[in-house]
């Protein structure tokens, strides 16, 4: 009888490896797709795209050839070879093949030129072929970032004592209320796509004190804006034994300074590439959300339209004030008022019709919504209640006021809304993988 005993070793080279060990001369073997192949008559160039890089490859007449008769686009092939000094190729150097095996043929000719830019592709082009597109650098670096973000937010919230959990996306109520839910058949009971993680969350406060989730969360708006779309990837923390919800904005101030550090360190080719500056995060502003519109509406002569809301413009200007201010590309807008605010958002007790409550801005844009909780039990109810709520709908919810809570607050980031202003793309749609808006449910 076999026995599978851990990870096969394998001979099989990635790019990180090369670069350590690219002496001149050294044999190496390595696997990957042909990306881009040119045919220079007595030899050719194969860019071959590994998991984590392309690799120059060059291939002669004495390069042994199995499998095929010859290479292509998109080839899954094995080879082996001198890794030689190169100046002219990226990274400092080539492999020279000796052998080659092809794994595996593409059935079509690939539909895009990877070699090349792929900006000149309208939106739509590109997800109707995303599978493919994906494969381009740009993209591939585009996605090397948001999982170095992830990875940030993971990391640094662990380092605080927070515990990771996994909360339901099939719920029986809204978490924030509103017509933006999707309704679905549960085996003949109503039921819906979670809009947030919210109730699951504080309801984990009681048992970990501290916990976090990275998930998708869903939103039924018909919207075709480039800010907004209906699934998207919620990255939330909530925090017991809090003093006040400035500590949740300084526990995002560290994250954020964390990840951004990790993305400098270890996602430099992926910055490189995309031309990205990042933000310093040394220090946040904060503003109160009241001040903020009349500081706006003073600086750039702006009727105040909605005292209850930010508009999408003013999230801007605030932005572009307090960048001209501070120097910062960040800013906390606190307070909002509590008619805008879900029904758990805790008030102020200076002046009930703001929240301890707040909005980050990135570079103009709302990347996250965080804020203190109500962990009382009769002052939960007595809102639901002045909302026009019934409190026996959402019984299991209020359990946690019922039987004890500390008090306690979180946040929600939009990971693709971070990512896309991050790299200054316009569309939040090329920081997903695969879009889910109005329009589109395939790929």
């Amino acid at each position: 009888m076999e026995m599978i005993t851990g990870v096969k070793p394998t001979q099989d080279l990635v790019l990180k490896n090369l670069e350590q060990a690219a002496t001149a001369g050294q044999a190496v073997t390595v696997h990957g797709m042909v990306h881009v192949h040119r045919d220079m008559g007595d030899f050719a160039f194969i860019i071959l795209r590994l998991r984590d890089g392309l690799l120059q490859c060059v291939q002669d007449q004495n390069t042994t050839l199995t499998g095929s008769e010859h290479l292509r686009d998109e080839y899954a092939i094995r080879g082996k070879g001198l890794l030689c000094a190169e100046p002219r190729a990226p990274g400092g150097f080539e492999l020279r093949l000796e052998t080659v095996e092809v794994l595996a043929k593409p059935h079509s000719p690939r539909p895009v030129h990877l070699g090349k830019k792929i900006s000149h592709m309208s939106l739509e082009a590109n997800l109707a072929i995303r599978p493919i597109t994906l494969r381009h650098q740009r993209q591939r670096a585009i996605f090397r970032l948001q999982e170095g973000l992830g990875r940030g937010f993971r990391d640094f919230l662990q380092g605080q004592g927070f515990t990771e959990v996994r909360t339901p996306k099939i719920v029986s109520a809204g978490a924030e209320g509103g017509s933006n839910i999707f309704r679905l058949d549960y085996f003949g009971r109503k039921a819906f796509l979670a809009q947030s993680p919210q109730f699951y969350k504080q309801m984990m406060v009681g048992v970990f004190e501290r916990v976090f989730e990275v998930a998708p969360v869903f939103r039924a708006e018909k919207h075709s804006t480039a800010r907004h779309l209906n699934e998207y990837t919620s990255m939330d923390f909530e925090m017991g034994f809090i003093e006040s919800f400035e500590d949740i904005m300084a526990m995002e101030t560290g994250m954020l300074q964390y990840s951004l550090e990790l993305l400098n360190r270890e996602y430099a080719a992926e910055l490189k590439l995309l031309d990205v500056q990042l933000p310093d995060a040394t220090q946040i502003p904060q503003v109160r959300f009241d001040v903020a519109k009349q500081m706006v509406s003073e600086k750039y002569n702006r009727r105040i339209k909605d005292p209850y809301d930010l508009e999408p413009e003013e999230e801007r200007l605030i932005g572009e004030l307090f960048k001209e201010l501070t120097g910062s590309d960040f800013v906390f807008v606190t307070h909002y008022p509590s008619k805008k605010r879900p029904f758990y958002a805790k008030d102020d007790p200076s002046d009930a019709h703001f929240t301890l409550s707040f909005d980050l801005l990135f570079r103009g844009l709302e990347i996250t919504t965080g804020g203190q909780r109500i962990h009382d039990y009769d002052s939960q109810v007595e809102k639901m209640v002045a909302r026009g709520m019934n409190p026996d709908d959402f019984e299991t919810y209020l359990m946690i006021h019922k039987y004890g809570m500390p008090p306690h607050g979180g946040l929600g980031i939009g990971l693709e809304r971070l990512l896309m202003m991050l790299i200054g793309e316009t569309n939040v749609r090329n920081t997903v993988l695969f879009p889910r808006d109005l329009s589109r449910l395939d790929p």
